[in-house]
């Protein structure tokens, strides 16, 4: 065998299965029914043809809206997850200033809408 290497299975949908393909192992070609399945598939046909594999990178190859899909998707949970961190920091620095002005557990709670709880554990974090 030689070193383990780190591939790119380049998976396509065809007839309700995934297409595999690796160019780094030359003929090396299989089939999975799920994307999950993919690493295993490849793992095993390259031991077929005696290679070993460290990593597989599964690359889709999807239709040119799919693909757009998928990045428009990934740009709006990047945009949410700011969007949640921003929010974070504000909820900890309005329960910190609130705090300062001698409010109770209680009123914090109400005025940015979490549970007396949430506030106290957030509370003693910062």
């Amino acid at each position: 065998m030689m070193s383990a290497q780190n591939v790119h299975a380049k998976v396509t949908r065809n007839m309700g299965w995934w297409a595999i393909s690796v160019d780094e192992i030359p003929g090396l070609f299989s089939q999975a029914r799920r994307l999950d399945q993919v690493d295993a598939m490849v793992r095993d046909a390259a031991a077929m043809l005696g290679f070993e594999v460290a990593n597989v990178e599964i690359v889709p190859i999807l239709d040119a809206d799919a693909q757009e899909m998928l990045e428009e998707l990934e740009r709006a949970r990047h945009d949410a997850e700011e969007k949640q961190r921003a929010a974070s920091d504000l909820t900890r620095q309005a329960i910190s200033r609130f705090r300062g002005e001698g409010l109770t557990l209680r009123d914090i709670a109400s005025l940015v809408g979490l549970s007396q709880q949430r506030v106290s554990v957030l509370m003693k974090e910062g």
